[in-house]
C-alpha cells in the first residue's frame, strides 16, 4: 500500500510560489504579524513583531524555503514542511483556521501560513538582516555550477536516493523528484556517484535539471497561493508502485528505505533486478 501522506513541496512548487508571492506583495509595508502557532516559531529573537512597518524588499526561495526580505529590518523564512500551504487573503482576515503558523498581513491583503492534517512539520524563522540562519547549511540548489561539480567530479558513496534527498548537498529535491530524476536518468536508487562513469554521471546531471526545469514550467501555470491540501498528479513515477512504467510499460515497484517509499522501474533502473524491500522481509518473519 503508498503512503497517503502528500509530498511535501520542493523547489519548484515554493520556487514558483515565490514568484507569484513577490508579484503580489513585494514593496509592501508589513501591517501586521500573527503567529497563532508558536510550536512552528523556530527562533527566539529578534521577535516576529520587529517587522511590522518594514517594507517587504522582495519574496525568493532557496531549496525548499521561502524567503521573506524585509529592508534593513530583518527577514523571514517559512519551510511548509510535508502539509504546509500558503493562502493569499485580499483583504487579510482575522480567523484563525487550524494548523495556522504565521499570518502576514501587508497593505493591500494578507498571507497565511497553515498546514492540514495533524502533522506540524512546518516552520518560521525571523532573522537579522543578511542572516541566513538554515539557510547557512544547506547545499547548493541543481541548476547551481557546485551541483555540477559535485555530480561530474564527486566522489559521494552513498546511495544516490539518498545523496539527492540531503539538503545539505543539494537544496530542493524531495523523495518525489528523487524518484523521478532517477527514473529519468535510468540509475539505481541504491547506486553510488563514486561508481558511475562519465556518462551516467551526465545523465544523472541532465535528469536533475530537466526534471526540475519541467516541473517548474507547471508549477508557474499555477496561481494564486499554494492552498489545495494536494498538490495535484506532480511526479512522473513517485507514489505509482503497481502502474506502468512510462517508458517500458514494466509494472513499477516500491522498496522501503530509510523510511521513505522509493518507486523505480527494474527494465530501466536496476538492470531487471527487484529490490528487496527490508519493510516487507520484517513484517514475513
Amino acid at each position: 500500500m503508498l503512503p497517503t501522506s502528500e509530498p511535501m513541496p520542493e523547489l519548484p512548487e515554493v520556487r514558483a510560489l515565490a514568484e507569484r508571492l513577490d508579484v503580489a506583495v513585494a514593496g509592501q509595508l508589513l501591517v501586521d504579524v500573527t503567529v497563532p502557532g508558536f510550536s512552528g516559531l523556530k527562533t527566539v529573537a529578534p521577535s516576529p513583531s520587529a517587522l511590522i512597518g518594514s517594507a517587504l524588499t522582495s519574496v525568493r526561495s532557496c531549496g525548499k524555503y521561502l524567503v521573506f526580505d524585509f529592508d534593513e529590518h530583518g527577514r523571514a523564512l517559512v519551510h511548509l514542511g510535508n502539509s504546509g500551504r500558503l493562502d493569499i487573503e485580499r483583504p487579510a482576515k482575522s480567523t484563525r483556521p487550524r494548523g495556522s503558523l504565521v499570518r502576514f498581513q501587508f497593505e493591500d491583503g494578507g498571507l497565511l501560513v497553515r498546514e492540514h492534517g495533524t502533522e506540524r512539520r512546518a516552520g518560521l524563522w525571523v532573522l537579522e538582516h543578511l542572516d541566513d540562519g538554515p539557510l547557512a547549511a544547506i547545499g547548493p540548489e541543481p541548476f547551481d555550477e557546485d551541483f555540477q561539480q559535485l555530480v561530474l567530479h564527486g566522489g559521494d558513496e552513498r546511495r544516490l536516493h539518498t545523496m539527492l534527498r540531503d539538503q545539505r548537498t543539494v537544496a530542493g529535491i524531495g523523495r518525489g523528484y528523487a524518484d523521478d530524476v532517477l527514473h529519468r536518468a535510468r540509475l539505481s536508487p541504491f547506486g553510488a556517484l563514486s561508481r558511475l562513469d562519465d556518462e551516467a554521471r551526465q545523465r544523472l546531471l541532465d535528469a536533475s535539471r530537466d526534471v526540475l526545469d519541467e516541473a517548474l514550467g507547471r508549477e508557474r501555470r499555477r496561481t494564486g497561493g499554494l492552498s489545495d491540501a494536494s498538490l495535484g498528479d506532480r511526479f512522473s513515477i513517485h507514489r505509482r508502485a503497481g502502474a506502468s512504467c512510462p517508458r517500458c510499460s514494466r509494472r513499477l515497484e516500491r522498496v522501503s528505505y530509510e523510511s521513505n517509499d522509493i518507486v523505480y522501474c527494474p527494465d530501466c533502473q536496476t538492470k531487471g533486478k527487484v529490490l528487496a524491500d527490508r519493510r516487507l522481509s520484517r513484517l514475513l518473519r
